[in-house]
């Protein structure tokens, strides 16, 4: 019998040669019979205008597992930001999480058993990117790979105290960094 993992966190960041190609997944990750369950659940009944919560699917009609479910951080208003996060967004964050199987990240055994809460995050300059010229190829890729990195950051506990503590001095905020420069 595999060890519990009742819930664990994670965040990743992974960015492609666009402004647009960032993917900076924030996950709770855990039994589905325990508080990730309970949470995952609760997030789906309780749907909001502008922040709907949908299940990772490879497409119509084929949820992954461990069950996902996408949380947007940003206000979805406009349809071509919602066909972009529910068409090559939602099918990356899919295709990572099998990865994280494929992998081993997540154990095989207890891909029935867990439940992911994956904060997601569309940058929404890519509306200003005509149609016709986003690079679906590049968005899937990042959001795939942050999807797969997330998960095994969470698992294996990753950044662990020991590093935190090391190298908190020399660590540094991007925007707080660019606040110091004048920069924003």
């Amino acid at each position: 019998m595999a060890k519990r993992i009742i819930l664990r966190t994670g965040e990743a960041l992974v960015e492609g040669e666009l402004d647009y190609l960032c993917a900076e997944p924030e996950i709770v990750i855990g039994e589905l019979d325990g508080p990730v369950g309970t949470a995952l659940a609760t997030l789906l009944g309780d749907q909001v205008k502008g922040h709907t919560k949908v299940f990772a699917i490879l497409n119509s009609d084929v949820q992954v597992k461990p069950v996902t479910l996408m949380v947007s951080k940003v206000t979805v208003s406009d349809a071509r930001y919602t066909n972009i996060l529910m068409g090559t967004v939602q099918a990356a964050i899919a295709h990572g999480v099998l990865d994280a199987v494929r992998a081993g990240d997540i154990p095989r055994k207890k891909a029935e058993e867990l439940g992911i809460i994956y904060s997601v995050w569309l940058d929404p300059s890519i509306l200003k990117v005509p149609k016709g010229k986003i690079d679906h190829a590049g968005l899937f890729n990042v959001h795939r790979e942050a999807t797969a990195k997330v998960i095994k950051k969470a698992l294996a506990g990753e950044p662990t105290i020991d590093w935190l503590l090391k190298n908190q001095d020399t660590v540094e905020h991007f925007f707080h960094q660019q606040g110091l420069e004048g920069n924003i």
